[in-house]
């Protein structure tokens, strides 16, 4: 059984977080929102992953009217990437210097904070979603050297990348990096040389879309017969067998699941306590890795 907290920067968390993006469907009931908040903080989540970009600021606001000082949640946010409610995703990149640091000082504003606890730089390397063009098509070093300058001038604790190659992982390291978040799942494991790294450098890895399927075209761990015959034997559901699996997989592994549903964030949370034995590991180890083929509409 892997144990229950890992590490993140220089504290100690809860495996299981909170990815805040689902937060969006609930734009209507602010409440039930804030509510939802307040229960993951009551079942021990002390991570929480955000963007200025998830519902145009809508998020944040929810997480600063939530969460309280004694809660002690570690918030991590993300720049690279402005909200664009009017275009055809509600996000456009916003890859340059002058950018990511307005990004920067948007999630202070939205957070209510003075200081970001880490801020994950979301490149366009590898995984599902935008690809850079034209003017934000921008270096690494030129962006690790703005966010270190922040981090110097103490508006965020600790940098981490999101959406990154094996090659820039490998650059950025002397510029000291937290956590690395991929697409990555039972299912889509194409990051294995990277996640070796990151258990090597003492970086936590935190998988988005660690059930796959986020989008049409892609696929799902709760589509695997496998998955399915393993949770029926357990008595837990699919979803629970690939986070569970996540947790088994490597010992940096730290979990941010969404949902705006309080049955299914105790579920997530509860994914935390399951322990896979080594056949059942085995017959999931088993199961085919494939990156599908993403279709965004």
């Amino acid at each position: 059984m892997t144990t229950p907290t890992g590490t993140l920067h220089d504290r100690t968390v809860h495996r299981v977080g909170y990815g805040a993006m689902q937060l969006e469907r609930l734009h209507d009931r602010r409440e039930e929102a804030v509510a939802l908040l307040r229960r993951a903080v009551e079942l021990g989540v002390d991570h929480v992953d955000t963007a200025e970009f998830y519902g145009n600021g809508f998020v944040n606001g929810v997480i600063r009217e939530a969460l309280r000082p004694g809660d002690g949640v570690l918030v991590v946010t993300k720049v690279g990437a402005d909200p664009d409610p009017a275009g055809p995703l509600p996000l456009r990149l916003a890859q340059r210097p002058e950018q990511l640091r307005a990004s920067v000082e948007n999630n202070l504003r939205g957070l209510g904070t003075d200081r970001l606890d880490v801020v994950n730089l979301r490149r366009v390397d590898t995984g599902p979603g935008l690809r850079a063009e034209g003017d934000q098509v921008v270096g690494l070093d030129d962006q690790l050297d703005v966010l270190t300058a922040l981090r110097d001038e103490g508006k965020i604790g600790a940098i981490g990348l999101s959406s990154v190659s094996l090659d820039v992982l490998r650059r950025a390291l002397p510029a000291g990096i937290a956590c690395v978040q991929n697409a990555y799942s039972l299912v889509s494991r194409e990051d294995e040389d990277l996640l070796r790294l990151c258990v090597a450098e003492g970086i936590a890895w935190v998988p988005f879309f660690p059930l796959g399927g986020a989008f049409p075209g892609l696929p799902k761990v709760t589509d695997e017969p496998a998955v399915h015959a393993v949770a029926e034997s357990l008595g837990i559901t699919p979803s629970q067998v690939g986070l569970a699996w996540l947790l088994h997989h490597a010992p940096n592994v730290l979990l941010i699941p969404g949902t705006a549903d309080a049955a299914h964030l105790e579920a997530n949370v509860a994914a935390g306590d399951i322990a896979l034995d080594a056949a059942t590991l085995a017959t999931l180890d088993a199961v085919e890795s494939r990156s599908g083929e993403l279709h965004l509409g």
